[in-house]
């Protein structure tokens, strides 16, 4: 019957695999197929599949099971449809194995890991049906090949491992498999034997303790066990998934039973060496440690544990110390055998260890290792043997360690110092420690003992920081060096304060200055075979088995996950700091380090640093009480760089700062008791890091998500902008805080990031809005305004920081003002701007110009020669506040100020040149400074501008035409001259009538009486004598307090002032009989102008000038027609002085002229015009400036048009372009007198002066041009004659305008000669 079954599925699956599944077929042409949940009795004989069940067995579930339809033929023509149905889909499921078991002796690795992948999934569903396919292959093809065989094993591993229950039946069937192929010598070598205890490991995941025991039977038989065995045992001991924590625990005390049995074996010489052959045997690959040798470490040291016997433990350790420590595992299976052994021979282990470090290999490896042969590989790492091994010693002795601490710590270290450093003496080091920290840490009394050596253990660990390359990061060691560091800051002796400074700056260097995540991944990349950075245990070998699909989560190879799990240790490293020692002095410790990072350049940097940043704060608020009678320490420098940071480009950093604020105004909240902090229902503790260093904390992307999202969104603080954060911790903050906030700002606007700046100036106004009023040292803050303001180039973030300046004026005038005086001299651009800030408010404006004025007034005088720094200078703040006056007249926040002030101003300016004569400064940059560019004007000059820049931007420009016309402005250059400067400008502001007399009248009387300043008493003395004249004096000052006024001046300590006051007292006001007296006297100087002498000439024209101004508004009356054609007829005197006297005295005639006196002397005037035009270019420039000021005062005489541009013609206008303006300017307003312009004109071309006939005849052409009908009725062939030679001669000129105009001339010539002939 059997038989007929057997040939009735043969058949089946020839048929099935004949139609559905051809030869060649791909994996892509399997079609589905359904496996049955039906469930149908075994085949096989009840008698040989049931068997003894143990307690192993009993406690598993029940599953049903499906085997594979193996019934009579009289039964299977009984099935009913159903039935049949459920028999054809096992049957084709079973062919579907048997074909995949058969395709499985093919090469194509894909179509193998297909299949594989296949079995697991059948398996998955229905494991019994795959289990008895395999078992019934093996069976039906005996004759299969080794490779065939070793594939099916793979897939027998799978189907086992991917199962949830086993049978009985089927463990006592495989595990006999196993054990038969196990040890069999194949061409596949040790991979099949590896495969066939793949399958007997596998089965242990179901019920280890049959194998363990027949393990244990063939371990302790007295003969070395076969490699196989020790392989199964070796995995069992490795994997975690084969054994839960209960059979595990089981499993470690049946292997240290077993040791125990195996101490005789030590004893056995060829016992003994094959277990050292075995252990020292090469491998097939050398980086790898196989589960057999693995397993054998581990069985050595528990049985040298077992030992009773020191001698002999020392004796085989001697011997496995002296194998080759040439590869990694080797010396870490080595390490871990000494560790063993230390649990109960500690003393002997250390010995053994100690006689290993003194022997000569070991010191002929420190110092000095040589390639040359095989040989000398074997001793090359022997260093990081020995480092592995004081490790492990430290592990394993637990309780009993704390004594030998420093004495182990002392052999790291000199190992660490003085062996050849590479990765491998790093990487043995690190594990070394981690173990030996987490040993102290598990040691009870650890805080009670003082280890000497750990300083020195911290500088190794910060040599192993420096010496980490910082454009890779391809290990653990960074991560694993703060754990370390975390660990051994929490023993004794605690480390000072420079070494944790440093300590700190090294990590934090480390981990920040990493190239972004990017690079880190691409150098990552570029290793031919990159470091295997997969955290897992130095002594766990996980098995991997052939064809294995099971589905792992991502091991930690990317640069992302490990930079992140290096970042969560620096955290932890922080974290820790603060434990140890909760206090504001220690928080303030750990950011100072953070803010050079918080403030870099580079994007990456600053993302990590607020990330440490904010995860040290979040820890802070949820688990450390600070001691709320104790204040925060420069708090509000972090609340600055915090807050700054909201505003970076880069998203996460933006979204940690923010976090950090509101963590930070959870702090500050509890500082001032309004509300608890720690909020979380239990304190979250330390994380504490693996013996490996792996820290037990999760890692997210970049650290960026928080940990607390439910409660950040119940929490109002995290819901507002970053503005609004900023405005609600100020609140807050003590009056010292706000200034640390403000002084973070101020630095940081001179950063080369433009969003730094940006933010810093958003800051800063948002700060000063809210608390302008009560901050303190605002003085030094404008002062550092002022500095970063140069360099400052964002338009938006100047004017948010010129706001915040216009805001604390608006309580902080006096402090600014003083401030900002000491960068003015020179005013720069920047300066200004400040100034105009503090202005920008009119009431404020105001304010500022009283304050400066008050600022000018304070004039010391020099003490002696030692005033030669700027603090022996007190002058230089009255100097600065004239250079600020002199550019406020052109601001247009200042404008309504200064009009305002004129008066003061005017008084004030005049002051100050002769304060500025006083001290008797340089007056002009010195050559050297002019030559390379850098002089600024002397404080004389810039005075001088003050004064001219008032009277021409307050509206007041005849005054100021009138002095610059007569050239009047270098009076004020020395002491000497200075009083005549300013009667000449009071006397300008009498003549023309200006409409601020009354109110400069009324402050200098001020002055007079109150002023304890001689100079200020001085000027308006002077002043005061010239304001006598005018009209508008008796409507400020009635004659009888002008008269106290000037009596109370004879009594002044100033002889100056005692002079000027009587020389008022003889105005023409107080004795008006003096008018008739002085006309009376005018036509007997006339006589005297005809003198030969031409200094008496000039003298008594400047006598007939004073007498006119003596006669003020009386005027000369009658006599000034005589005056005036007297002064006309000199205009062409040959000698210079006397013209220029007689110009002057014809101005002052003009100047003195009222309405009245118009009429009797305009043809006079008339007469003068061409005349004093044309000696604009006579060669003296003494008459040229004369003749400017006469004509000019006869253009306003005569109300001419346009007499601001007249003005500017004259004074500083050179070119063809100014006379032909000139000209244009007298024929308009002179069509009745154009004969008589004519004919003087053509006069001057006779002229000798040759400047003078070149602008006579400049104006004759431009009259042929304009006036050509005019001309040829007034001219005769003797003037055409002449103006032929004058242009002809002008022709040579060397101008090239003038000689451009005289030949355009000599083309209209012949027309106007024409015209003369008809």
């Amino acid at each position: 019957m059997c038989c007929l079954l057997t040939h009735h599925r043969i058949y089946l699956f020839n048929l099935l695999a004949a139609v559905f599944l051809p030869h060649g077929c791909t994996p892509g042409s399997l079609f589905h197929f359904r496996i049955s949940p039906h469930v149908s009795t075994s085949m096989k004989d009840p008698s040989c599949t049931k068997g003894p069940q143990d307690s192993d067995y009993r406690d598993r579930r029940s599953y049903p099971t499906t085997i594979l339809l193996h019934k009579t033929q009289s039964s299977q023509a009984a099935l009913m449809p159903q039935e049949h149905k459920m028999f054809m889909e096992e049957a084709y499921n079973s062919a579907i194995c048997f074909k995949m078991f058969r395709d499985m002796s093919g090469s194509d690795p894909f179509h193998l890991k297909y299949i594989f992948k296949k079995i697991k999934n059948m398996a998955h569903v229905s494991p019994n049906l795959v289990l008895e396919s395999i078992h019934d292959y093996f069976i039906e093809n005996p004759e299969i090949s080794t490779r065939h065989k070793f594939r099916l094993f793979q897939a027998l591993e799978i189907v086992i491992r991917a199962s949830d229950f086993l049978d009985e039946s089927w463990e006592k069937i495989f595990t006999k498999l196993a054990l038969e192929n196990m040890a069999k010598s194949t061409e596949l070598e040790d991979a099949f034997q590896d495969a066939a205890s793949n399958v007997l490991a596998a089965i242990c995941k179901h019920s280890w303790r049959p194998v363990a025991q027949h393990l244990e039977a063939e371990l302790l038989t007295g003969v070395f066990p076969h490699r196989s065995l020790l392989y199964v045992m070796g995995v069992l001991s490795s994997e975690e998934e084969l054994l839960n924590k209960e059979d595990r625990a089981s499993w470690e005390e049946q292997l240290t039973q077993m040791a125990v049995k195996s101490v005789p074996f030590l004893n056995t010489d060829v016992w003994s060496k094959e277990l050292l052959w075995a252990l020292t045997k090469p491998s097939r690959t050398q980086q790898e440690l196989p589960p057999e040798k693995a397993f054998l470490f581990t069985y050595y040291g528990l049985i040298l544990q077992a030992e009773g016997n020191g001698a002999t433990v020392k004796t085989h350790l001697r011997t496995l110390l002296e194998t080759s420590h040439q590869w990694p595992k080797q010396r870490e299976g080595i390490a871990l055998t000494l560790g063993l052994a230390a649990v109960q021979h500690l003393d002997d282990v250390w010995a053994i260890l100690e006689q290993f470090g003194r022997s000569a290999p070991i010191k002929w490896s420190l110092h000095s290792f040589s390639q040359k042969n095989l040989e000398d590989l074997r001793w090359k790492w022997a260093s990081s043997t020995m480092l592995l091994a004081y490790g492990q010693v430290a592990a394993r002795a637990r309780a009993h360690i704390l004594p030998w601490v420093d004495n182990i710590l002392s052999r790291m270290i000199f190992y660490f110092q003085y062996s050849s450093w590479d990765e491998t003496l790093k990487q043995s080091f690190l594990t070394a420690v981690l173990m030996l920290t987490a040993a102290i840490s598990r040691g009870e009394g650890a805080h009670s003992y003082e280890f000497s050596q750990v300083p020195e253990l911290l500088q190794c660990l910060m040599v192993l920081m420096e010496k980490e390359p910082q454009d890779t990061l391809c290990t653990q060691s960074r991560q694993q060096t703060l754990h370390i560091i975390c660990s051994l800051c929490n023993l004794r002796p605690p480390l000072n304060l420079d070494k944790k400074s440093q300590l700190l700056s090294t990590c934090l260097r480390s981990v920040f200055a990493l190239p972004p995540l990017e690079t880190l991944e691409k150098h990552t990349c570029l290793f031919l075979e990159p470091p295997n950075i997969e955290v897992r245990s130095s002594w766990n070998w996980t098995h991997f088995g052939w064809g294995d699909e099971r589905e792992t989560g991502p091991p930690l190879t990317s640069a992302q996950a490990l930079f992140n799990k290096t970042a969560e240790a620096l955290d932890h490293m922080l974290q820790s700091f603060i434990t140890l020692n909760p206090t504001h002095k220690e928080l303030h410790f750990l950011l100072s380090h953070m803010y050079i990072w918080l403030a870099s350049e580079k994007a990456h940097e600053r993302q990590r640093a607020v990330s440490s940043c904010t995860s040290l704060l979040k820890f802070l608020r949820h688990n450390i009480h600070l001691d709320p009678k104790e204040n925060f320490k420069r708090i509000g420098q972090l609340v600055g760089m915090l807050g700054i940071l909201c505003g970076d480009p880069d998203r996460a950093t933006q979204r940690s700062s923010l976090e950090g604020m509101g963590h930070l105004y959870k702090l500050l909240t509890y500082q001032k008791g309004e509300a608890p902090q720690v909020e979380s229902q239990s304190p979250k503790a330390l994380s504490q890091p693996t013996e490996d260093g792996a820290p037990v904390w999760g890692s997210g992307d970049q650290r960026a998500t928080p940990s607390h999202s439910q409660e950040m969104e119940k929490d109002h603080i995290f819901q507002l902008s970053s503005s609004e954060v900023i405005k609600e911790i100020t609140q807050h903050l003590t009056m010292t805080e706000l200034n640390n906030v403000l002084w973070t700002a101020i630095n940081s606007l001179g950063s080369s990031s433009p969003f730094r700046v940006q933010a810093a100036a958003e800051m800063l106004l948002a700060v000063v809005e809210e608390h302008g009023v009560k901050l303190q040292t605002v003085a030094n803050m404008g002062r550092a305004i002022h500095l970063r303001l140069c360099s400052l180039r964002i338009p938006q973030a100047k004017e948010n920081t010129l706001r915040a300046i216009t805001l604390l004026a608006r309580s902080h005038i006096p402090e600014l003002v003083a401030t900002f005086l000491d960068f003015s001299i020179p005013l720069d651009s920047h300066a200004f701007e400040l100034w105009k800030a503090l202005g920008t408010e009119q009431p404020l404006s105001h304010l500022v110009l009283a304050m400066l004025l008050t600022w000018l007034h304070h004039r010391p005088l020099p003490t002696g020669a030692s005033d030669s720094g700027p603090k022996e200078k007190p002058y230089l703040r009255s100097l600065a506040a004239m250079n600020t006056l002199h550019e406020m007249q052109f601001a247009r926040e200042f404008k309504d100020a200064v009009q305002e002030a004129y008066p003061k101003l005017f008084l004030a300016f005049l002051t100050q040149m002769h304060y500025i004569l006083e001290l008797n400064l340089p007056k002009e940059p010195q050559p050297r400074q002019q030559a390379q560019g850098t002089a600024t004007p002397s404080p004389l000059s810039t005075s001088l501008e003050a004064l001219k820049s008032l009277l021409s931007t307050t509206g007041h420009w005849h005054d100021f035409a009138h002095l610059e016309l007569q050239g009047a402005w270098e009076l004020f250059a020395t002491i000497h001259t200075y009083p005549k400067g300013v009667g000449l400008l009071a006397r300008a502001m009498v003549q023309n009538h200006c409409k601020q007399i009354k109110a400069v009248l009324s402050q200098l009387l001020s002055s007079l009486q109150k002023s304890h300043q001689e100079r200020e008493r001085k000027a308006a003395m002077l002043i005061l004598t010239e304001f006598l004249y005018s009209p508008a004096l008796l409507e400020v000052l009635p004659k009888q307090a002008a008269l106290t006024v000037l009596g109370r001046g004879l009594r002044d300590p100033s002889p100056e002032v005692r002079v000027l006051s009587l020389q008022g007292l003889g105005n023409i006001l107080f004795q008006p009989e003096k008018g008739n007296l002085l006309r009376g006297q005018l036509p007997f100087f006339f006589e005297g102008f005809f003198q030969n002498s031409e200094t008496v000439i000039v003298r008594i024209m400047n006598t007939v000038s004073d007498m006119l101004h003596c006669l003020g508004s009386q005027g000369a009356g009658a006599q000034s027609l005589g005056v005036a054609i007297n002064a006309r007829s000199f205009f062409d005197d040959e000698r210079d002085k006397i013209r220029a006297a007689a110009m002057a005295l014809f101005g002052d005639l003009v100047a003195a002229m009222t309405d009245g006196e118009l009429s009797s002397l305009r043809t006079q005037v008339h007469l003068s015009m061409v005349p004093l035009l044309l000696h604009l270019k006579d060669q003296c420039p003494a008459v040229a400036m004369q003749a400017k000021f006469a004509f000019y005062r006869c253009t306003v005489l005569l109300r001419w048009r346009l007499q601001h541009t007249l003005f500017c013609t004259l004074a500083w206008e050179r070119g063809l372009s100014a006379r032909h303006f000139l000209w244009t300017c007298l024929m308009t307003h002179s069509q009745e007198e154009f004969s008589i312009h004519l004919s003087q004109a053509i006069s001057y071309l006779h002229s000798h002066n040759h400047h003078i006939k070149t602008w006579a005849a400049l104006f004759i052409g431009y009259t042929i041009c304009h006036y050509p009908q005019a001309m040829s009725q007034m001219v005769n062939n003797v003037d055409t004659n002449l103006l032929f030679h004058t242009f002809e001669d002008l022709k040579k000129d060397p101008e090239p305008g003038i000689r451009e105009f005289a030949t355009r001339q000599l083309t209209f010539l012949p027309e106007l000669s024409a015209r003369l002939q008809k």
